[in-house]
């Protein structure tokens, strides 16, 4: 049961890391959505097509999320034989693609 529970939490993570950048490019400048994704926690990838300034690119995909969890042993109330592991993240790494070609 405590093991179903830890991989259910598991999956929660990874599906929530994967769906969120869906609406991550939205009327943001290029800056603005990198420095956000920073704050988030992401080490942010940059694909960039042409050799304009950031200020005149344009922001064409959001990509490949990838987190790495490690599970450790949950320290806490109503466990007493550190049996229960919960996903912690390790690192998180994104790809955002700019045109600026402009």
């Amino acid at each position: 049961m405590r093991t179903t529970w830890a991989l259910a939490a598991a999956a929660a993570v990874a599906g929530g890391v994967i769906a969120a950048p869906a609406g991550l490019a939205s009327a943001e400048t290029p800056q603005e959505l990198i420095n956000r994704l920073q704050g988030e926690g992401y080490t942010v990838n940059i694909d960039r097509i042409g050799t304009a300034p950031i200020n005149e690119c344009v922001v064409t995909n959001v990509r490949n999320p990838k987190t790495i969890t490690q599970l450790v042993p949950y320290i806490g109330p109503g466990d007493r034989d550190n049996s229960v592991l919960i996903p912690r993240i390790v690192s998180q790494s994104i790809s955002v693609t700019l045109d600026c070609t402009r």
